[in-house]
């Protein structure tokens, strides 16, 4: 029996990890385990969590409603910085830890409680993620991670030690793959996706139809936005809870969201994915659209060259950090203008922009036609290139005045010659 703890506050969601968890640390640490679950959007998931964990040994369980919290404090300011993991990953899983962590910490501090625990491996980076929170907003509090104490060392392992606790589990050695869903998105791993030549099968997606079995027939949808935050769809105001519900289930059906890759964890194992984000898909796309139009050249540019940091910052679990905070005043204050309509079409996976609007647009008409115009002389840009080249011009003329000859004044054309 270890020693050193009276009362543990376990993030709960109810699946494998996590249900023996609550027996394994009452047996080796003697302690109260308090299941706490985030809300986020995993809907059926949550039916029956709270008598499973009581029947699991719990003596108390918290159930959170944080879906409203989720969306405009995580998901929102993640999509205003167009932040996107090696260029594919909408950081689903990585934007609930901090939150969930967070709410941990506060009903630790409620409960009395000294340690905190979850369910993360010890390859994963959600270990990461849920204990730079836990030292954040408390790091008096213990942390155990299972994972890497007991001897269990694999998913068989874990269900054998289920049923010998009688603990009822949905998880089978032949779909055994390990999986997170919440308002955002649904990651799957493990199994079969563990071989990256394999296709995923086609029992794997729950959220989103497969592309070749949406309907045949484009759907058009139209997304209005307020200072880089969305706040409606179709014309018809919503709160962020009820944009994603509906956005989600517009995406889904039209097979939009799917992204199959191999990543870098930031404890340096790669890892293969499958992640299903439809209405966050939508989202981004619209929003990157009226910021073309809202944004200066410098801004969005240098905009875009921050993104894949804040994304990093995201992915590492470090929410709770004064960079990531700098990074959103910055974002915050490129979104004055980002308030307009975009227009999408979706067809079989596929987001088309199909137009968008914005009240402090500045793309001129007049200015970018092809045909007659006013207001632009041609002849300007003489100049501008006159000077825009200017640098190569003066290299340029020292190597003649030098050489006799630029880099450039005898290409080899013979490569192109015909025996």
């Amino acid at each position: 029996m270890k020693a050193g703890v009276r009362k543990a506050v376990l993030a709960y969601s109810g699946g494998l990890d996590t249900s023996i968890i609550i027996p394994w640390l009452r047996e080796n640490y003697g302690c109260e385990v308090i299941a706490v679950t985030g809300g986020v959007g995993q809907d059926d998931e949550l039916d029956g969590l709270e008598e499973k964990a009581l029947a699991s040994g719990a003596s108390k369980v918290y159930i959170e409603d944080l879906r409203d919290e989720f969306i405009r404090n995580y998901i929102f300011p993640t999509m205003r910085a167009g932040a996107i993991y090696e260029g594919r990953y909408l950081l689903g899983s990585a934007l609930s830890r901090p939150l969930i962590a967070k709410r941990m910490v506060e009903i630790a501090e409620m409960e009395g409680a000294d340690a905190l625990s979850h369910g993360c491996t010890g390859k994963g980076n959600d270990q990461v993620r849920f204990e730079l929170t836990f030292k954040a907003m408390n790091p008096k509090l213990r942390v155990i991670a299972p994972w890497r104490e007991w001897d269990i060392r694999s998913r068989e392992q874990a269900i054998a030690y289920a049923q010998k606790h009688n603990i009822p589990c949905t998880v089978t050695e032949e779909k055994i793959y390990s999986n997170d869903t919440n308002l955002w998105h649904r990651s799957s791993e493990g199994g079969i996706l563990e071989d990256p030549w394999k296709a995923p099968p086609d029992n794997l997606f729950e959220i989103v139809t497969p592309p070749e079995k949406a309907p045949d027939n484009p759907e058009a949808v139209q997304i209005d936005f307020e200072k880089g935050i969305p706040v409606g769809v179709e014309g018809e105001r919503l709160s962020p809870l009820e944009i994603m519900i509906r956005l989600n289930r517009i995406a889904s059906r039209n097979g939009i969201g799917i992204v199959d890759m191999v990543e870098n964890r930031l404890v340096g194992i790669k890892s293969r994915g499958v992640y299903e984000t439809p209405g966050g898909t939508l989202l981004y796309a619209a929003h990157r659209e009226i910021e073309s139009l809202v944004l200066d050249a410098d801004t969005l540019h240098f905009k875009e060259s921050l993104a894949p940091k804040y994304a990093e910052l995201v992915y590492y679990g470090k929410w709770f950090t004064p960079l990531r905070e700098a990074l959103d005043g910055f974002v915050t204050s490129t979104q004055k203008h980002v308030t307009g309509t975009v227009k999408l079409k979706l067809y079989k996976g596929n987001v088309m922009i199909a137009g968008r609007q914005s009240p402090y647009s500045l793309y001129r008409e007049d200015y970018a036609t092809f045909g007659e115009d006013d207001v632009y002389d041609q002849k300007d840009a003489e100049g501008f290139i006159n000077c825009f080249g200017l640098p190569l011009k003066v290299r340029a003329m020292l190597k003649l005045n030098g050489t006799g000859s630029t880099d450039y004044d005898h290409p080899d054309y013979s490569i192109f010659k015909r025996d």
